[in-house]
């Protein structure tokens, strides 16, 4: 197994570790503790894949493709119980792997605004799947920006580049959301001119 794939595998299963455990397992005192707390929210975020042009709603490359089915396999064993989308293909397609080996139907949250869009995907992961495991499909400048709306930490917006970028947010209402950071797929391309620079804002 290579370097990346195991680490996401270790994050999985660190994700599941955070699910309560089955009323029908441990003790009665466990249970009761079990069912006093609400179960953990798990939320994976990824950019689209690689697109084939820079039109305003492109396919995803050969690259691109072969990054979807790397993502469905990286989160095979995770659990996704719903995948959010934006209206763009590039989300879309990036999700499709995963979405037809689970048999889920993606929603889809209509990418206005930063700020915006990121408290709408915000509020439909909180009132619509909490307590559930959810895969979350943006762009460069959203995903750092749901992660925020989310209660993580603030980011900087993805490069121009990055694409096999992962994150593993755990919310359990016991404090802060946990971000988690992995990679998925094939390894980026050298940083695109100026990545650095947005990285040191």
């Amino acid at each position: 197994m290579r370097p990346a794939a195991l680490l996401v595998s270790l994050l999985v299963a660190a994700a599941a570790s955070c699910a309560p455990s089955s009323p029908n397992g441990g003790s009665t005192a466990s249970a009761a503790a079990t069912a006093a707390v609400a179960p953990s929210t798990v939320v994976y975020l990824v950019r689209h894949a690689e697109k084939v042009d820079a039109s305003r709603d492109p396919l995803l490359s050969a690259a691109g493709e072969a990054r979807a089915a790397a993502l469905a396999e990286a989160l095979r064993d995770a659990g996704v119980q719903a995948v959010v989308t934006t209206q763009y293909q590039r989300t879309r397609l990036t999700a499709a792997p995963l979405t037809r080996s689970r048999g889920l139907t993606p929603e889809v949250v209509e990418a206005g605004t930063g700020a915006t869009h990121a408290a709408e995907v915000a509020r439909v992961v909180r009132e619509r799947h909490a307590g559930e495991t959810v895969l979350v499909v943006g762009h460069s400048n959203s995903v750092p920006a749901i992660i925020a709306a989310l209660g993580g930490p603030k980011l900087p917006e993805l490069c121009d580049a990055e694409y096999s970028r992962l994150f593993v947010l755990v919310i359990d209402g016991s404090g802060p959301a946990r971000l988690t950071r992995a990679s998925y797929g094939a390894p980026d391309a050298p940083d695109a001119a100026g990545c650095a620079a947005m990285r040191s804002r």
